[in-house]
């Protein structure tokens, strides 16, 4: 017996690739599993192409040649990639966004994360924004960097290694309470 899943647009997160470098390929293969909008910059469409990846929009304000029909364009207009495929996805109601990237401050996405669901994959990190009250199981020695200070901090299941560095304690949920709107985390993948 087999099961049919129809996906919805919009449904999964879409998938902005910006950067490859070093990034596992069966992780991206995880990532485009159930056949998310794939948004790519114009530096790494190529680079994408030659994985057999569709791409369905190019951030670039102008449309190369890629030997591929039916890509649609996202206008730079001298903003920085991310940010324009960021503006247009909020702009279009997306719920969620995975950003596979070589570069990463956290600034590029401190203003999109209270309208969009947020993961950046770079280097070793997998990093979110996260909400007060979270709450995860996670294994013993696991570390948690914050990529924001929080405010009023009350955390369980967590060891202070520095200011920014936490580590899990033994098998079981981590929770974190603050007062800010929400923290930059990132974990190790």
């Amino acid at each position: 017996m087999s099961s049919h899943h129809i996906v919805r647009e919009k449904q999964e997160p879409a998938l902005l690739i910006a950067g490859l470098d070093n990034f596992p390929d069966e992780l991206l293969g995880q990532l485009l599993e159930w056949s998310p909008t794939v948004i790519v910059t114009a530096d790494q469409a190529e680079r994408v192409q030659t994985y057999g990846i569709k791409i369905d929009w190019l951030v670039s304000d102008e449309l190369t040649d890629l030997g591929q029909s039916d890509i649609k364009l996202i206008p730079v207009n001298g903003d920085k990639p991310v940010a324009a495929a960021l503006q247009y996805l909020t702009g279009q109601n997306y719920p969620a966004v995975n950003i596979v990237t070589d570069s990463f401050n956290v600034d590029d996405i401190k203003d999109d994360v209270a309208r969009l669901d947020i993961v950046v994959f770079f280097e070793n990190k997998k990093i979110m924004a996260v909400r007060s009250g979270f709450n995860k199981w996670k294994p013993a020695g696991e570390r948690i960097e914050f990529l924001t200070l929080p405010h009023n901090f009350l955390y369980t299941g967590l060891l202070a290694e520095s200011d920014t560095v936490f580590k899990t304690t033994h098998n079981g949920f981590i929770t974190l309470q603050f007062s800010d709107n929400f923290l930059i985390i990132a974990e190790l993948f």
